[in-house]
């Protein structure tokens, strides 16, 4: 019987098996942000256990609260900051040089096919698009991680969603995995990775499927995992050309990961995506889905493009497409924040910050900030916001507010309207 992508990875990492199905194993990654990981450094230290297992394999960044807002935040901030100077930790990105952690650190090259990566955050789950295992984990499990190198798991089962046909102009993969998640619930992937295959995942930029395997937690997925191919090594290819010869053996070296064909699988779903259409959200769950056509003329107070999910370059392309002469309605504030620095120069060079700003929305500095209902964007009660992000928990944004989650072109468009609206009606 062959394996799937996480079971070729478990197998590799192995370090020890103390109890049936109980899988100890290595780490390649250690991310660390300035929210969840003071608390374990405060732990190891009242432990005498202040240590790290290798510096150069954990990565650090201030980003959830950045510039801090108030005396707390600065505190953690500071734990975060004054640690990594004592472990000499060279990766550790600070104001100005920081970004949303899920962007920055695959933007960075720190993700490879076939690793495994740990974060006491839940979006962890985005490096899987890599072909990597990567997941969010407590306090506990993250403190081993820091000072042992390695992480316990039950072993997951996997989902495979294979997506054929084509996607529609004006369709994009936030829809698909607004889609996917209504049809599996919210539980539906619960201890499971969710492979994603198909000749739309195989067409997409890494970009996109960063954004396909963010969302697998909201349908309960340990970890989303793209196959990686040569869309993969093209991104890659920065940080690995002097690792391999050319393109083509790194691609050989890397398809040592990808699932075999014989694979054995909880479920397997098949989705012919060619009819789907744009898709929001309503209520307080992220299977609360439907076609934006039925939520169309919902009034919205804010629109938010950023995060993890939707704020990379081609996400701002998106958006700044539809908005390009345009104004945003009297009637709402638009917020964009650009997911890393690098991306904030890109759409600077582009233009696209000129559109934003040309049509009534707020640019701020890359944070993780207004998706948390932290800062650069908070929500009142009573007031709606359409946002990119991938949650819309009750008060996610802000005590008593809705969030409605779409694709940043529905958010650009209903940035124009006042109301949810289908940006290709524009």
């Amino acid at each position: 019987m062959g394996q799937t992508t996480a079971e070729k990875i478990f197998a590799a990492h192995l370090r020890d098996e103390p109890f049936p199905g109980t899988k100890v194993l290595d780490l390649d990654r250690v991310l660390c942000h300035e929210i969840t990981t003071p608390v374990a450094i405060a732990d190891l230290e009242w432990r005498g256990k202040d240590r790290v297992y290798d510096n150069t394999r954990i990565k650090a960044v201030i980003d959830h609260v950045t510039p801090s807002k108030d005396s707390k935040t600065a505190l953690q901030a500071k734990m975060l900051r004054d640690w990594a100077k004592r472990h000499e930790i060279k990766d550790f990105f600070d104001i100005g040089h920081n970004g949303v952690c899920h962007v920055l650190f695959p933007e960075k090259g720190y993700i490879r096919p076939g690793f495994t990566a740990i974060m006491g955050d839940s979006h962890t789950c985005t490096h899987g698009a890599f072909g990597a295992f990567a997941a969010g984990v407590g306090t506990t499990d993250l403190e081993v991680g820091i000072l042992k190198g390695v992480c316990a798991f039950r072993e997951p089962k996997s989902i495979r969603i294979n997506l054929t046909g084509s996607l529609a102009n004006g369709v994009y993969a936030k829809d698909v995995i607004l889609f996917v998640i209504g049809q599996l619930g919210v539980n539906g992937a619960t201890d499971r990775v969710i492979e994603f295959h198909g000749p739309v995942v195989e067409s997409m930029s890494m970009d996109a499927r960063m954004t396909l395997c963010n969302m697998a937690i909201e349908a309960g997925g340990t970890c989303g995992i793209c196959q990686p191919d040569m869309v993969t090594v093209d991104y890659l290819w920065p940080f690995i050309e002097g690792e391999f010869a050319n393109k083509q053996v790194a691609l050989e070296e890397y398809s040592q990961w990808c699932a075999d064909s014989d694979a054995d699988y909880d479920k397997v779903l098949d989705f012919d995506v060619t009819e789907l259409v744009p898709h929001v959200t309503y209520g307080y769950k992220p299977d609360c889905v439907k076609p934006v056509g039925e939520m169309t003329g919902t009034k919205i107070d804010q629109v938010y493009i950023g995060t993890c999910t939707n704020g990379r370059i081609e996400d701002l392309r998106q958006a700044a497409e539809v908005l390009k002469g345009h104004k945003i309605a009297d009637s709402l504030r638009g917020i964009v924040s650009p997911a890393t620095p690098k991306i904030f120069q890109e759409a600077l060079a582009e233009g696209l910050i000129q559109i934003f700003m040309d049509a009534g929305f707020c640019v701020t500095n890359p944070t993780c900030g207004a998706c948390l209902g932290m800062s650069n964007g908070v929500l009142a009660e009573g007031e709606a916001c359409a946002s990119t992000s991938n949650r819309n928990f009750n008060g996610r944004m802000g005590k008593g507010g809705m969030v409605h989650l779409m694709s940043p072109a529905t958010a650009a468009a209903t940035a124009i309207t006042g109301v949810i609206t289908d940006a290709r009606a524009l």
